[in-house]
């Protein structure tokens, strides 16, 4: 783990030195179809980079069906291209192409999670128009919002279109969903950058897309710096517990019901990967998959009745107490992590769980860790998970 930390840390110095050298080359350094150099990629699954002598191109992948490129995004230099794709890209790349002249200057951003993102870049001034601002927990941002200097765009599932219109935005970024579209959003002309990142299945995985919105808002070299800083905390952090023996791991649920069914992250999830990495024992490791799995509570309580910890999220103004699960349904108060006092709370509208969980997953890796093995960070001080109050 040790060797991997400082493998990762090695790369975050020469890579961008590797790159700039491959596009130096020019002509010299052809390959198949045009392509000057493939970008490593090293933990997201969903998009790849390739330069070409004139431009770069992102393909990201249909997360519902990874065979399939959803998306070609082919970026060119503003003061240099009119905006058309290069002579030197090829066909399979033009049948499904997206141009978007860079650095974008003037973005709209649909999620809280991607606007915290772009203020992370430094380029907090690209930002135009947001939607649903009642979600964002950044005080610059929502001061921006507040003076005027960055649009609220309502809801983002259909946002304000005269407005956006209106804010000459050169790009939108939105988070897409299986069988969905972006309504009359697709009509204006605006290219709409599908951000899939939360439908990777690795805490790093998703941190690694800031590499691609570094290269749309023109900072690459400060994207890689923080994607490969983050990788070496987090695995700093892991190899802390990764010696720890399976017996010696508490075990721990996470979530509760909603409506009739309970949703248990996949072991190949995230959130799975997450808990595995701070040294919890996760009770249904056993179920395949990066998705959530619909369970009933009876199938959850006949598993998970005597795990030692449960963790939970939630969002309101008011604190979500024992009381307050108590009432929600009864039934909770059987759970042995209730009977003992052993529920951390995650409140969503407080924390900046959701701003931090794609750009700082570190942070919440230690979160985690402190509540399983508390002696491993003495002096740790919560971010996001604190435990139930009364």
């Amino acid at each position: 783990m040790k060797r991997l930390s400082i493998y990762i840390v090695i790369l975050s110095v020469l890579l961008p030195a590797l790159l700039l050298a491959g596009c130096r080359n020019g002509g010299k350094a052809v390959q198949e179809n045009g392509v000057l150099k493939v970008d490593s990629v090293y933990y997201a699954h969903g998009f790849s980079i390739k330069y070409y002598k004139d431009c770069k191109v992102v393909s990201i992948r249909d997360p519902w069906d990874t065979l399939r490129v959803r998306k070609n995004y082919v970026l060119v230099d503003k003061e240099q291209h009119s905006g058309k794709i290069p002579d030197d890209v090829p066909a399979e790349v033009r049948n499904n192409a997206i141009v978007i002249p860079v650095p974008v200057e003037r973005a709209v951003i649909y999620t809280s999670v991607h606007s915290a993102m772009t203020e992370q870049l430094g380029c907090i001034d690209r930002i135009c128009g947001v939607c649903e601002p009642e979600y964002i927990i950044s005080p610059e941002i929502l001061a921006r919002v507040a003076d005027g200097r960055i649009a609220d765009l309502g809801m983002s599932t259909s946002p304000n279109i005269e407005k956006i219109i209106d804010l000459d935005a050169e790009m939108i970024i939105a988070s897409p969903f299986e069988n969905s579209g972006y309504g009359n959003a697709e009509k204006i002309g605006v290219p709409i950058v599908e951000a899939a990142d939360y439908m990777e299945g690795h805490p790093l995985g998703r941190t690694e897309w800031v590499r691609f919105y570094g290269l749309l808002f023109g900072c690459r070299d400060r994207a890689d710096s923080l994607f490969f800083e983050t990788c070496s905390k987090y695995d700093s952090l892991k190899a802390l517990v990764s010696d720890i023996p399976e017996e010696e791991k508490p075990t721990v649920i996470m979530e509760r019901k909603y409506g009739a069914l309970w949703g248990v992250p996949g072991a190949s999830s995230y959130v799975a990967i997450f808990h595995a990495d701070a040294g919890a024992s996760y009770i249904f490791k056993d179920l395949a998959g990066t998705s959530s799995v619909q369970l009933s509570f009876e199938e959850v309580f006949e598993r998970a009745a005597d795990a030692d910890f449960w963790l939970l999220k939630y969002g309101t103004k008011k604190p979500y107490t024992y009381s307050d699960l108590r009432s929600e349904y009864k039934p909770y108060s059987n759970f042995a992590a209730f009977r003992n006092h052993r529920i951390y709370t995650c409140n969503t509208l407080v924390t900046t769980y959701y701003d931090d969980i794609t750009i700082h997953p570190d942070q919440i890796l230690a979160d985690l860790m402190y509540i399983y093995h508390p002696d491993v960070l003495p002096g740790h001080q919560p971010r996001y998970y604190f435990p139930m109050e009364e």
